[in-house]
């Protein structure tokens, strides 16, 4: 059968990946929804390529725009969060949810509540919205397939396997291109040199995470809402060559790891497909050119981001979504040259320590907290450079 596809954020790294495997095998996807932010000639190409029922663009002042670039085809054209979340909720069978940021979070949850399988390469959504989540895909019947690298070696991992089984769960982090440097270096660091990263290409804020390690604090809450471990039972560990993509280690001491290159073609092949498998045109991985496999612990002194991921999971509250939306704001503001690189975890932990708000029980209640957590973030950085 012809699985039907949504794709959220389909001019993005993720959707670009998505959309390279959709277009391989033709004779397996539908292609039935395509969103994007503002890429508005990306996306009306993409969806006239891909025959497309519907493109959706989230900033409404560029509906005309793609209306004009649609023109002479049968494809409808829509635009704002409305019509995002319709695009969520319609006829797809799997959404691919790779909308960057906590955008992404009310789509996704329309996704969740019209019982869809929903591929998530948006972490910020369950870092938000953990909880809300998995009671909504329980009430709906929907399915949550991992797309991050990490996240998706754990559940291939896991195989089915939970419970008391399950010692440790491990994610592995490549450490970025600061793995090694001191703290007077990573002082200097400029935007251009955090967004180059040595192993995976991705887009700038997602690097910038990496470099900083945020982004492993963050796969850290996900993994705990995904797969329901403990915080205390889920490591990281620096593996540079990013060829294992994450471990499992079971109660009788058996590990499994999941290896790959680093492409992010494989991840999203296996979600498209799962439970099957489907055949990719990517590079294969060579153990014996690859030579070695290192790991080391991570260093929460250079990379404090990790212990206030850690430290946020544990306080619960609202205390995620203000740790998500200061990181979205500083590593904006890092990327516009407002503060230095040090600067966007220090952002971080001074937004925690100045917001003690009540969790949040709805996605309206998270959407509000995470803008008041915003415009705390942004006064900081407002204050930083008076």
């Amino acid at each position: 059968m012809t699985r039907k596809i949504a794709i959220l954020g389909a001019t993005g790294s993720i959707g670009r990946s998505t959309l390279d495997l959709i277009e391989a095998a033709p004779d397996r996807f539908e292609v039935v929804a395509l969103t994007a932010a503002s890429n508005v000639d990306q996306l009306a190409e993409d969806a006239k390529r891909t025959g497309a029922k519907l493109a959706v663009i989230a900033d409404e002042a560029l509906l005309p725009q793609l209306r004009q670039g649609l023109t002479g085809t049968n494809i409808h054209a829509a635009a704002g969060s409305v019509a995002l979340a319709e695009a969520a909720a319609g006829e797809a069978d799997l959404v691919m949810a790779a909308i960057v940021g906590c955008a992404g979070l009310e789509p996704v949850m329309a996704a969740v509540h019209a019982g869809k399988t929903v591929a998530l390469a948006n972490k910020e959504a369950l870092v938000t919205a953990g909880a809300l989540m998995l009671d909504a895909a329980a009430r709906s019947g929907a399915t949550l397939l991992p797309v991050d690298s990490e996240h998706n070696a754990i559940f291939q991992c896991l195989a089915g396997q939970s419970g008391d089984g399950v010692a440790r769960l491990i994610l592995t982090a490549s450490g970025g291109p600061f793995r090694s440097s001191t703290a007077e270096e990573m002082a200097r660091v400029t935007p251009a040199q955090a967004v180059a990263h040595p192993n995976w290409a991705m887009g700038a804020k997602i690097s910038v995470d990496s470099a900083t390690m945020m982004n492993k604090g963050l796969e850290l809450i996900e993994a705990h809402y995904l797969f329901g471990v403990p915080a205390e039972r889920i490591d990281i560990v620096v593996h540079p060559q990013s060829i294992v993509h994450s471990l499992v280690e079971f109660a009788d001491g058996s590990m499994l790891a999941q290896l790959g290159p680093s492409d992010m073609r494989v991840p999203i092949a296996h979600v498209l497909t799962w439970p099957e498998r489907m055949a990719t045109q990517v590079d294969r991985l060579d153990l014996l050119a690859a030579g070695r496999l290192d790991f080391e612990a991570p260093d929460e002194v250079r990379f404090p981001a990790m212990r206030l991921a850690r430290e946020a999971l544990g306080a619960g509250g609202a205390a995620p979504v203000v740790l998500n939306a200061a990181n979205e704001v500083a590593v904006a503001a890092f990327l516009d040259g407002a503060i230095h690189f040090p600067d966007i975890a220090a952002l971080v932990e001074r937004a925690l320590r100045a917001m003690h708000e009540p969790a949040p029980r709805s996605i309206d209640e998270v959407i509000v907290l995470d803008a008041k957590a915003r415009a705390v973030a942004a006064r900081m950085v407002a204050e930083q450079g008076a």
